[in-house]
């Protein structure tokens, strides 16, 4: 029976090497995937799912406006594929959340989405807070902070190394801007007060 899974976790722990993976692991075996990623990330590229290790796989690009079950269906209708991969999944709207899980209901394709639990005010992301509600599986990938605990945050800097404590919600980048750290430095880093 086909899936909804929800991969998450903080920033640099490692999910769209795991993505990349499994889609690898399907196409090893005979089976074409479908990847799809968020258009306005194009830190590896335009329609590019890339990992800090240094492998990638072009994707089709989604926006917030791109209906996913009409894209899925229409690329089934030309090309056969046993799994559907999302990367950026926090990026997703709620709406589209919901058109993932008609794809799985009624193409009976399994979907995997993997993505940031909550942003780095530690408030979760419209598109996480679904697949956390609608998924029939879920997985935390996990990556540690500097002391050794899981991480499960992520504070965002800016050119200077000062932690941002408010700003927009998304903004694309990598380890210059983001350090995942565990609840108790996360805390400690953006200070009680902003942590509501």
């Amino acid at each position: 029976m086909a899936k909804l899974y929800f991969n998450y976790s903080t920033m640099n722990a490692g999910k769209s090497t795991a993505l990349l993976q499994a889609s690898y692991n399907y196409r090893e075996r005979g089976m074409d995937t479908f990847l799809l990623t968020a258009a306005f990330d194009d830190r590896a590229g335009a329609g590019k799912i890339a990992s800090r290790i240094g492998i990638s796989q072009d994707a089709t690009r989604y926006t917030k406006e791109t209906d996913l079950f009409d894209t899925i269906q229409s690329a089934l209708a030309s090309d056969e594929f046993a799994c559907v991969f999302i990367d950026e999944a926090q990026f997703l709207t709620p709406d589209q959340v919901w058109q993932l899980a008609r794809v799985v209901d009624d193409l009976n394709v399994p979907v995997m989405c993997y993505g940031l639990r909550v942003d780095f005010l530690g408030h979760a992301f419209p598109g996480s807070a679904a697949l956390l509600a609608m998924a029939d599986e879920m997985r935390e990938v996990k990556t540690i902070c500097w002391c050794g605990k899981k991480a499960t945050m992520v504070v965002r800097k800016d050119a200077k190394g000062n932690v941002q404590k408010s700003g927009d919600q998304i903004l694309i980048g990598g380890n210059d801007t983001y350090v995942s750290l565990c609840r108790k430095h996360w805390r400690a880093a953006i200070g009680d007060d902003a942590a509501h």
